[in-house]
């Protein structure tokens, strides 16, 4: 019998299993897909010569991340690649703002736009220098990290207090608009900011916008060289080599609950497996609330602000196998990873406005990775492995775009979202079209039958807007890995701090089960001398 048992052998499933078996723990991962990996993984199968992430691709929270750095990883066969530039945002008229590790490239890029923006832009990086070493901390530990938020408040005292508060509160539009005269800058903090499910308008989208860029600026965005597989793959190797297990093709339909404790899971073959100290879930916290975990084993409260639950965005992504190098117009864009396809913030607003009101947008603002131009292996020379992905409501209810896209995501849905957004390239890069030796299309439905934690294709566990956040991640009053049920601890991005590939959440609930089994060893052996110390009266 293991000591615990993981549901899921997404990243943080397995960063969890690796903590537990660090600790001495006998620990065993299900899998419900053929392959460990959640939304890090890759494969073939858009042309057999290019390597596709299928999900995500870029890494700068994998790269700030203290949990993944404490694992060692490239001792274990992971290595890193950069692109020359870490992001860039094209405009039509040919003008482009450049995200780079050099602080100098990138304030030169946004000075360009206008005169003292390349200035605004080091304050700014200087208040991230300023703020790293608490904010890291606080977003990288258990909620709430008390000492991590006592450390970050003496720092931003030091850094203008109240005022810099505010300023990370701010919407991504409004920030831009104080800090900046040119549209360099703001582009690249709203860019970012919609890298979750955030507006330009939305409060807290310019503390998102600009820990993005500075993420950026600091550590790049790196990818795993050879695919984003590669970091599963140093996960699965660093496990096994400490005696864990993962086991794929493993559904888990039950955690199986007795006197108010977990105590293993029961497989869709109807397999128990037992666990005798902990059982860690790596699943959607709707999924493990209303379907893994028994109504009566939860309390009222739970499963009514459940139904409250916000999931983040729906997801459409393509993939190409290009013949050549994106002919992009800004001649900054060959050079970077990552793309930004919106012709300025009011684009950006208009397309956050179109899917509030449940519309598919017209003009899809696309991120677009360049993954040869990051990564030198992932295509043969001279050609490219990119995909772009964009928003689009969970719940359609018109086509901004008068095509008839009904959101069922028939094959006909499919290509012409798919067309529309290769249309939004070309925008930017005209004969892009002429390019595509092969394409692949990954609707929602898609994204969701290859990794059941994405529903819809929602990509952070839940929405990232303030109300779904800290004490209210995922429903109010939790915030912890801790659940009602004993011995269960939710190890998904449906806990604090969300979502990314940073391996915190599996981290805070592999910790959160070492404390409780060390809790109840000592209560144990206090009570065994308490009854020996009574015996011994008695005699």
């Amino acid at each position: 019998m293991p000591d615990a048992v993981v549901v899921g052998a997404g990243p943080n499933g397995l960063v969890a299993a690796n903590l537990l078996a660090d600790a001495g723990w006998s620990v065993q991962v299900l899998e419900e897909q053929p392959e460990p990996g959640g939304a890090v993984r890759h494969d073939r199968g858009v042309h057999p010569d290019f390597v596709s992430d299928l999900f995500s691709s870029f890494y700068p929270l994998a790269a700030a991340s203290p949990v993944l750095s404490a694992l060692r990883l490239e001792d274990h066969g992971l290595r890193w690649s950069h692109a020359p530039h870490v992001l860039a945002h094209p405009l039509s008229d040919g003008r482009c703002a450049v995200l780079d590790r050099r602080i100098d490239t990138t304030a030169a890029s946004v000075e360009a736009f206008a005169p003292g923006d390349g200035a605004a832009w080091r304050r700014l990086f200087e208040l991230w220098q300023t703020l790293r070493p608490g904010l890291l901390s606080a977003l990288f530990t258990p909620f709430p990290p008390v000492k991590a938020s006592a450390r970050l408040l003496w720092t931003l005292r030091a850094a203008g207090g109240l005022r810099a508060a505010r300023s990370l509160v701010l919407p991504v539009r409004r920030l831009g608009e104080e800090e900046f005269r040119g549209e360099g800058g703001r582009l690249l903090l709203a860019g970012n900011a919609l890298h979750a499910d955030l507006a330009p308008e939305a409060a807290g989208s310019g503390g998102f916008g600009w820990l993005m860029s500075m993420l950026g600026q600091t550590y790049g965005f790196p990818v795993p060289v050879g695919g984003s597989g590669a970091l599963t793959d140093a996960l699965v190797r660093r496990l096994r080599g400490r005696g864990g297990e993962v086991r794929c093709g493993q559904r888990v339909s039950r955690v199986v609950v007795r006197g108010g404790r977990a105590v293993g899971v029961r497989t869709d073959a109807g397999d128990t497996v037992p666990a005798s100290r902990a059982v860690l879930a790596d699943v959607a916290a709707p999924a493990l609330y209303g379907e893994l975990v028994g109504a009566e084993h939860l309390p009222g409260q739970l499963l009514a602000d459940l139904r409250r639950f916000q999931w983040d965005f729906a997801t459409f992504k393509v993939d190409w196998a290009l013949d050549g190098p994106v002919p992009w117009r800004a001649e900054e864009a060959r050079a970077a990873g990552t793309v930004h396809l919106a012709d300025g913030v009011d684009e950006l607003t208009r397309f956050a406005a179109q899917i509030a009101m449940h519309q598919v947008p017209d003009r899809p603002f696309a991120l677009f990775g360049q993954m040869t131009t990051a990564d030198r292996t992932r295509s043969p020379g001279g050609t490219e492995s990119a995909w772009a992905y964009t928003h689009v409501p969970r719940d359609i209810r018109a086509d901004a775009g008068h095509e008839d896209i009904t959101g069922a995501w028939t094959p006909a849905d499919q290509e012409r979202m798919a067309d529309r957004v290769e249309r939004q390239v070309e925008r930017f890069a005209p004969g892009f079209r002429s390019l595509v030796r092969a394409r692949r299309v990954l609707a929602p439905p898609t994204l969701q039958k290859l990794d059941a934690n994405l529903s819809e294709g929602a990509i952070n566990g839940g929405t990232t807007a303030l109300h779904q956040q800290l004490v209210f991640r995922p429903v109010p009053g939790t915030g912890r890995p801790e659940t009602p049920v004993a011995g269960l601890f939710l190890a998904s991005a449906g806990a604090h701090p969300g979502g990314g590939v940073h391996g915190a959440p599996g981290a805070n609930a592999a910790r959160a089960a070492l404390r409780a089994h060390r809790t109840s060893a000592l209560a144990g052996a206090q009570r065994l001398l308490t009854r020996r110390d009574r015996t011994g009266r008695r005699n």
